[in-house]
């Protein structure tokens, strides 16, 4: 072989290891600069053909980026959750019939604790509780709790009171009601709302749901917020069946999940579809909070301050209003707030979730890609 003919050969080969190398390059800056998440699942659509990855977190941040659509809401809506057994806030002491002093479930019940059953028959409320007290009077009897998802069975002694009434020195809660916004709406008729889990207001604890029932609701008062002492906004919910809009299926830390019946409300409110940003989209800068305080569903200004990328609570955002009618109407952000869609550059982004106790123009926000993982 020539010299030159090797020079040749020898010039081919660090030619192509030179563009396998820049191939190998552009991969990874591309990589870099797409969302989190976002390259592991193209990979793997191109191996197997499909998005099943085995990761929620994923598909969704791909959905979005591709150009994911929902109805972002605003209204008022009326919730009716179902807890799963019969909540206790608290113990205490009880005066009995024989004028003595007793404390039948201290060291035996904790506030929080879900009372699911009576020797062996399902308590789905408060009166049926009491009712079955009453029933087995001065016999001891087996309550069933749950605990931590622990069920628990507990010996107490009722204490009779008087004619044919026992107590067991606790206090209990069973059903919740209450107003909040509806975020959005699917294509497939699901709802995102709240923004944060439905808690009882003595323990601050998580209600344990077995589900409920989203009606609608009106708005016919505001208490306006104070530094100090939180506003809030009065409304009516008629519970009665041609109110229902939709089934509560889920109440999790970061909002309330279910099916609607979407034709109604997406005609009455006049919903339009409004594609998702990511995360990694959203600025610091103006944005609208879409909201029901003036008797109809209108955006308002804000003003995004900060955004943690790695936060995967509801408080991913903090936001100001700064909307000259909403502070003359609420002082800022109120109870009943919380789930109202955060809009910017004509995508959803994200819902209102908490308010600052001490300056109520300002509060935080969760990533609408947050709810939708749920």
């Amino acid at each position: 072989m020539s010299r030159r003919s090797m020079y040749r050969r020898v010039l081919i080969m660090l030619l192509l290891v030179s563009i396998v190398f820049l191939f190998y390059y552009a991969k990874i800056n591309i990589e870099k600069r797409l969302p989190d998440g976002i390259s592991d699942y193209m990979d793997n659509y191109v191996k197997d053909g499909s998005d099943n990855d085995g990761s929620e977190n994923l598909n969704v941040a791909a959905k979005i980026s591709n150009g994911m659509v929902v109805y972002p809401c605003g209204f008022p809506i009326g919730v009716y959750l179902e807890t799963n057994g019969v909540m206790v806030i608290g113990t205490g002491t009880i005066a009995g019939m024989d004028g003595l002093t007793y404390e039948p479930s201290m060291s035996k019940i904790q506030a929080g604790d879900y009372i699911v059953a009576i020797n062996d028959i399902d308590v789905s409320s408060k009166n049926q509780l009491i009712f079955l007290i009453n029933k087995y009077g001065d016999d001891d009897i087996i309550l069933t709790v749950r605990r931590n998802k622990e069920l628990i069975d507990i010996k107490i002694s009722p204490i009779k009171v008087s004619d044919n009434e026992y107590k067991l020195g606790i206090w209990v809660r069973d059903d919740s009601q209450g107003i909040g916004t509806m975020t959005y709406i699917t294509s497939d008729n699901e709802f995102g709302a709240l923004g944060h889990g439905i808690s009882d207001v003595d323990t601050g604890e998580l209600l344990n749901a077995a589900g409920g029932t989203l009606y609608g609701a009106s708005i016919w008062g505001i208490k306006k917020g104070e530094s100090g002492s939180p506003g809030g906004l009065y409304g009516v919910i008629s519970y009665e069946d041609k109110n229902i809009l939709g089934e509560i299926k889920q109440n999790t830390s970061i909002g309330i999940y279910g099916t609607i019946d979407a034709a109604e409300v997406k005609e009455k409110f006049s919903l339009e579809p409004m594609e998702v940003g990511t995360k990694e989209e959203i600025a610091v800068g103006k944005a609208y909070v879409r909201t029901c305080v003036s008797g109809k569903v209108e955006d308002y200004e804000i003003y995004i301050e900060s955004v943690d990328l790695d936060c995967d609570s509801n408080k991913g955002m903090v936001i100001k209003i700064t909307d000259r009618e909403l502070l003359k109407l609420t002082n800022g952000i109120v109870q009943g707030m919380s789930g109202s869609p955060i809009i910017q550059n004509g995508k959803l982004i994200g819902a209102v979730t908490h308010v600052f106790v001490k300056d109520s123009t300002k509060g935080y926000g969760i990533f609408i890609e947050t709810m939708l993982e749920d």
